[in-house]
C-alpha cells in the first residue's frame, strides 16, 4: 500500500465562509464519504485545514496506487458536484499508527 496527501481545493477562495445550504448538504455527503474511506482502511485522515492563505481540504489516503487514489477522489461527493478537485500528492513511508512497529 502506497500513502497519497490530498488537497481538496475548493471552487472559491471564500468556500468555506459562504457555503450554501445546497453546497453544506453536499459537503455533509463529503464527510460521510471520507468516513467510509476511513472505515474501509482506505482513509487515515480527513479534515480543514484554515490555513490564512486560503482554506483547504486535506486527506491522507492509502491505495495500491495513484490510479486507485484518483479513482477514490473522483467518487467523493464534492468532485461530483464540482465543489472543488483533488491535488494528489505521493507520500514517502508514513510514520502511522498502522505502521508503527
Amino acid at each position: 500500500m502506497q500513502h497519497f496527501m490530498l488537497r481538496l481545493i475548493p471552487i472559491r477562495p471564500t468556500f468555506a465562509y459562504d457555503i450554501s445550504d445546497s453546497e453544506r448538504e453536499v459537503m455533509e455527503r463529503h464527510a460521510a464519504y471520507c468516513r467510509g474511506l476511513i472505515e474501509k482502511g482506505a482513509g487515515f485522515l480527513f479534515g480543514p485545514v484554515f490555513d490564512p492563505a486560503g482554506v483547504f481540504g486535506l486527506g491522507v489516503l492509502k491505495a495500491s496506487d495513484e490510479s486507485e487514489a484518483r479513482a477514490l477522489t473522483a467518487n467523493d461527493p464534492a468532485v461530483i458536484a464540482g465543489l472543488g478537485h483533488y491535488e494528489i500528492v505521493p507520500m514517502g513511508d508514513p510514520i502511522a499508527p498502522d505502521r508503527a512497529t
